[in-house]
This record gives structure tokens, sequence and C-alpha cells, in this order.
């Protein structure tokens, strides 16, 4: 599927991050919060939507919005660039087509292998048993 651009539709919310960074933590809101609400989305189709609650099911919330906060550097820019990245390939893991599995068996010469393979470690086992008494 082809996917628009969604950049303004996304919330970018700001606040003071718990991460590293000494007292530049205690100063400037560099934790970002990305917020896209799924349903009030006007670039997605209805398909898409759908596609988007059913893979996404256990990221979404109660309001339909996917939440992404970051806060892994001390830039408020980087930060934000990380989490646009995080949404994009969260779409794009939803919106790929998952190839079928088509079911094959194995060669001849592979099953002949196989039982050669079998028969030779039963014989090296065998000879490691105690012979028995009668």
């Amino acid at each position: 599927m082809n996917l628009p651009d969604l950049d303004s539709e996304l919330e970018f919310s700001f606040s003071k991050s718990s991460g590293p960074g000494g007292q530049n933590v205690n100063k400037v809101e560099t934790k970002v919060e990305l917020r896209f609400n799924i349903g009030k989305s006007k670039l997605l189709n209805f398909e898409q939507k759908n596609k988007l609650l059913d893979k996404l099911s256990n990221k979404i919330t109660t309001d339909t919005e996917i939440l992404i906060v970051i806060q892994e550097k001390r830039s408020q820019l980087k930060n934000k660039e990380i989490s646009k990245k995080k949404f994009y390939s969260m779409l794009e893991k939803a919106f790929a087509v998952v190839k079928e599995r088509k079911a094959t068996k194995p060669s001849k010469a592979a099953v002949e292998e196989r039982i050669k393979a079998k028969k030779i470690s039963a014989e090296r086992k065998s000879t490691r048993a105690k012979p028995i008494d009668f």
C-alpha cells in the first residue's frame, strides 16, 4: 500500500526528560510524545484505518491513538526525528504483505541422507550398550 505523508496529522508534545543530561534535564523539555489519531485521520482511507487498528491493536490507546514516547537523546530535535522514524517503521510493518508459505516435501536424496545418518547414529549408540546376560 502507498502511504501518504502523514506529517501534517502528527501531534507532538514535549516535557522534561528523565534520561541522561545532568542539569540540562531539569531545564530543557527534550522528551517527545508523538500522537497520531487513526480515527480522525483524513489522509488514510477506511481500509488502511481498519488494517492499522487490527495490526497495531496492542499499541493503540482507547481513543484510537498511536502514542510514541522518546527520551533517548539530549536534543529535542533528535528525539523528534527518532519518534517519526519509529512511527513510519511501525506503519510499514503493519502494511507489509506477508507472503503465504507453500508447503513442500523433502527430495528423495534428502530423505535417504537423513535415514542413513539415523542408522549410523543408531549403530554408534548400540555399541555403547552393556551386553545382556541370561
